[in-house]
């Protein structure tokens, strides 16, 4: 399990880069100053959560947990359906791409949840 999440937080980490780069580069002349805000944030959020993966992996190493294993898989899937949704919407002009925007937002507080019970769990007070 640390394996698979240190991987897919290492290539997500490389991809926000990729991603935040071809923002600055290549679309920052092409778009409205509205529209390069909301890229940056999907930008933004894919880089914390990114980083929040890989300390999901890490914790994962030393304390293997189903709430950590399920805490990589929605930080995953928010950085999916959050940042991805947002690069989406704002490259092919679809407006109602951001009603997934949402859905990944409760992702990421569903993953930060469950690494939280995670360490809880393995720690009580």
């Amino acid at each position: 399990m640390s394996k698979t999440i240190l991987m897919t937080a290492s290539l997500l980490m490389a991809l926000a880069v990729g991603i935040g780069a071809f923002g600055a580069h290549g679309l920052k002349s092409h778009l409205s100053d509205e529209m390069l805000q909301t890229y940056k944030t999907g930008v933004e959020y894919h880089f914390y959560h990114a980083l929040g993966l890989l300390l999901v992996g890490v914790l994962s190493i030393s304390m293997p947990s189903v709430y950590l294993k399920w805490s990589a898989i929605l930080l995953t899937a928010g950085i999916v359906l959050f940042s991805g949704s947002l690069y989406v919407l704002v490259v092919s002009g679809i407006k109602a791409l951001g009603a997934i925007t949402p859905l990944g937002g409760l992702s990421f507080i569903a993953g930060w949840i469950l690494l939280f019970v995670g360490v809880w769990r393995k720690f009580p007070m």
